[in-house]
């Protein structure tokens, strides 16, 4: 039996006349009942009214790309890029004054599986920080023994359009919210974003959220969410979901089509969170020093 979010293949009747007289939509499905909705890979979304459906056909899971997992690392990498950001030899190299391993590290958006770093290292330590580099699956080959640091799990989901009348939305993160998510991250390296948009997401005295909207090398416009945090007193009353959801529906305001979040591999309680709410790992990243690169 199909089921919401199930990828699949829909063959339906065009209007009479039409020349074929029938078509294909390949997505997953959003909605079953009179109309069934299908988002495609591309974002766009199709009703079909049940009564012109010929054939459903269940699909397996999409294959990850090699280039799939350049273009969304590289949406995510002008969605948080420090307040120094420079291109050498096919790799962004951000600085975000040590704060952050994001913030402060090198992605490999396009170079070779064996590429010089030596550039990298000399970057970094005129800056007087670690020269991190961000690994994601079969963009750059780790050396045998190579020390690796903080998986991340690099998940991906459908945008939403659910409005929340008790979560604010601001441009720039306010005293609450920076009292609310208790980190030392400094204002500029939040709400830093190379030409895409950013948000925070505030409830009142119990959560706090981010999200980038930013623009994937293949035209795709991803929204990612970021630095989401609910109080421990607040905690198991679905605040998290409902801040995410409001993110998420900001993001398709900015006309994005597809979310990811980036969530330490360890970190269960928030892989299953985004599981319930339709996302699913996209693939894997990792941070290793450079000098052992």
């Amino acid at each position: 039996m199909l089921e919401v979010g199930a990828r699949v293949v829909v063959r339906y009747r065009l209007p009479a006349g039409s020349v074929p007289p029938l078509t294909d939509v390949v997505g997953h499905l959003e909605a079953i009942g009179p109309t069934l909705t299908v988002r495609t890979k591309r974002g766009d979304v199709v009703d079909v009214a049940a009564d012109d459906v010929v054939a459903v056909k269940a699909l397996p899971a999409a294959p990850v790309r090699t280039r799939d997992i350049r273009n969304l690392e590289h949406a995510a990498a002008l969605a948080w890029p420090g307040v120094e950001q420079q291109w050498i030899d096919g790799w962004l190299l951000r600085f975000g004054r040590g704060s952050t391993r994001r913030a402060n590290s090198a992605v490999p958006l396009n170079v070779s599986m064996s590429s010089d770093v030596s550039a990298l290292i000399d970057w970094y330590a005129v800056r007087a920080v670690p020269p991190l580099v961000a690994v994601p699956d079969r963009l750059l080959r780790i050396p045998p023994g190579a020390q690796t640091d903080a998986e991340t799990l690099v998940m991906t989901g459908d945008v939403t359009t659910q409005r929340s009348t008790f979560v604010a939305i601001t441009g720039r993160p306010d005293d609450d919210w920076l009292r609310l998510y208790r980190r030392d991250v400094p204002v500029d390296v939040l709400t830093a974003v190379v030409d895409g948009a950013v948000a925070f997401a505030t409830i009142a005295d119990a959560a706090v959220g981010r999200a980038a909207v930013t623009t994937a090398p293949d035209g795709t416009r991803w929204v990612g969410m970021s630095a989401v945090h609910v109080l421990e007193g607040a905690r198991r009353r679905g605040l998290a979901r409902e801040l995410c959801s409001a993110l998420l529906t900001w993001g398709a305001e900015q006309a994005a089509t597809r979310a990811y979040v980036q969530v330490l591999a360890d970190n269960t309680a928030a892989t299953r969170l985004y599981e319930s709410m339709g996302f699913a790992v996209h693939h894997s990243s990792r941070y290793v020093d450079a000098r052992s690169v």
